[in-house]
């Protein structure tokens, strides 16, 4: 009896010491398990092509410069991976492959349609037609075809060479160019992602066109970058080829052709993998014409914007981005669907002005496990001209997304988003909107 009384205790000592053990190891794999495994699992997920002379490289030498295709300031979630077959040089000096990614969605509208495949709330209709209550549509939108190649050389550094192609957000069967650049250590040139936007601050999002307050620019552009500290750290510097929309009116003020490009640059702070605080800035000359006296004048345009995104645990990541300036509107979210870089001036015909907006969004991501998580966002923005005698013109949009992702594999997905929408004009009037959306994608 004894020996059963001293020996039960042990054992539960014992039984609690495996107990609390198991859970460490669980809590530490399931650490691991939201963005490491996920991303190892993506790693490890390519069929890999040698060439060259001397012998095949371990995979987890090949990892190292397959990993830098995911190694981007600018990378956004609904980005491709990287190509599934890759060619690599027996060295590791240089890795080329063709990839891309299929993306089907189908959405549905009801009471009252937005005609378009974009969920964006400055297209929401404030007159309900009868005919349109209802809407079925499909779209491609997001469906992209890439090469790139990347390398390091003795000489000149490492080097990246990107052409993109893609169908657009806002017409169901444009296929056009997206990106195509080259990079030289800390240079870029060509046509790509405009300094001051933040796509790694995008949330993910099934919607073709994503939050209405997202700067969302491309241009032909030369930028230089470079990361300190240990990569802590981040600044970037470009000039970038202008393109501004501005409300013209026949016989009173006509566009100039731009020779001035535009300025911008931000600093960035990233404490991991899945965190980073982005400040980004931009300056614009915007001409135009005076009809009436015969004339050419000059408006500077500014914007601002502070965005990130910040993983506190495991199972949570948060995004968020705030902007306003003036005459910045065509660089993305509702603006750009309008002709808000400079309007008429109150009281003053024949001269424009750069009017204000603000805009921005917050989004949460939780994580059931690697492979499946829920998101919600919520986006504004607020056009603030000098004059509100626009009345039917817009002035306020909101825009709701929840949503389900689930990745079957690493390269094949589907989800499912519910959409809404809210636009408002100077009158006071508004009208709302809803969709409910699915998607399926394969990247290859």
């Amino acid at each position: 009896m004894l020996y059963i009384k001293t020996t039960i205790p042990r054992m539960k000592k014992i039984f609690c010491l495996i107990l609390l053990t198991a859970v460490s190891l669980w809590q530490t794999a399931l650490a691991q398990s939201m963005s490491q495994i996920a991303m190892d699992s993506t790693l490890k997920d390519h069929k890999i092509i040698y060439f060259g002379k001397g012998e095949d490289q371990p995979q987890d030498s090949s990892t190292v410069l397959i990993k830098k295709f995911y190694e981007d300031q600018f990378r956004h979630f609904q980005d491709p991976l990287a190509p599934y077959f890759l060619f690599m040089s027996r060295d590791n000096n240089l890795a080329m492959g063709v990839g891309g990614v299929v993306r089907m969605r189908a959405y549905l509208d009801w009471d009252g349609s937005i005609d378009s495949p974009a969920f964006a709330p400055y297209l929401i209709p404030m007159h309900k037609d009868p005919s349109r209550m209802h809407d079925l549509g499909t779209t491609p939108a997001g469906t992209a075809l890439f090469f790139r190649i990347i390398g390091r050389n003795k000489k000149w550094g490492q080097y990246q060479l990107y052409i993109e192609a893609n169908f657009n957000g806002y017409e169901a069967r444009d296929f056009h160019l997206k990106k195509a650049y080259g990079e030289i250590n800390d240079f870029t040139i060509g046509y790509t992602n405009s300094t001051f936007s933040d796509p790694g601050a995008l949330p993910p999002i099934v919607d073709a066109a994503g939050p209405n307050a997202k700067m969302s620019a491309t241009a032909v552009l030369v930028r230089w970058m470079h990361n300190f500290r240990q990569n802590k750290w981040t600044a970037a510097a470009s000039v970038e080829s202008p393109d501004n929309r501005i409300d013209t009116k026949e016989g009173v003020t006509g566009k100039v052709n731009q020779y001035i490009p535009d300025v911008a640059a931000f600093g960035q702070f990233t404490w991991n993998d899945t965190g980073h605080i982005r400040l980004a800035g931009i300056l614009r000359s915007l001409p135009y014409r005076d009809l009436l006296t015969q004339k050419n004048h000059t408006v500077v345009g500014w914007g601002l914007q502070l965005s990130g995104r910040w993983q506190p645990e495991n199972h949570f990541t948060f995004y968020g981005t705030f902007n306003g300036g003036r005459g910045y509107s065509s660089l993305g979210g509702d603006w750009l669907m309008g002709q808000y870089d400079l309007v008429g001036e109150p009281g003053n015909p024949g001269r424009l002005y750069a009017p204000g907006a603000i805009g921005g969004y917050a989004a949460v991501q939780y994580n059931l496990n690697p492979s499946m998580f829920f998101s919600a966002t919520y986006g504004a923005t607020r056009y603030l001209p000098e004059d509100d005698g626009f009345t039917d013109e817009y002035k306020t949009g909101m825009y709701i997304a929840v949503n389900y992702f689930w990745y079957l594999t690493p390269r094949i997905s589907c989800a499912a988003e519910l959409n809404i929408g809210r636009r408002e004009n100077m009158d006071g009037t508004h009208a709302w909107a809803r969709r409910a959306e699915i998607m399926a994608q394969f990247s290859f």
